[in-house]
């Protein structure tokens, strides 16, 4: 059985990401942290995997199986 707390499916490749941040501002459980331009995963253990992310990134730097966790 699939545990969102041991295994997670989001991916995020930071040499895609522009910085623009939208991902922290939808991000409901504090994932994702900015520092300027640089968004790193913070706390990638409190992803629920609900997809706000991967759906805001004009970049498509953010991958997540939504609806998994």
């Amino acid at each position: 059985m699939f545990n969102s707390y041991q295994t997670n499916t989001l991916q995020f490749n930071a040499a895609v990401c522009n910085g623009c941040g939208r991902c922290c501002a939808v991000c409901p459980h504090g994932v994702f942290s900015r520092q300027g331009r640089t968004i790193t995963l913070a706390h990638v253990e409190n992803c629920m995997e609900c997809g706000a992310c991967q759906r805001n990134c004009p970049t498509n730097a953010i991958a997540v199986n939504s609806g998994v966790g």
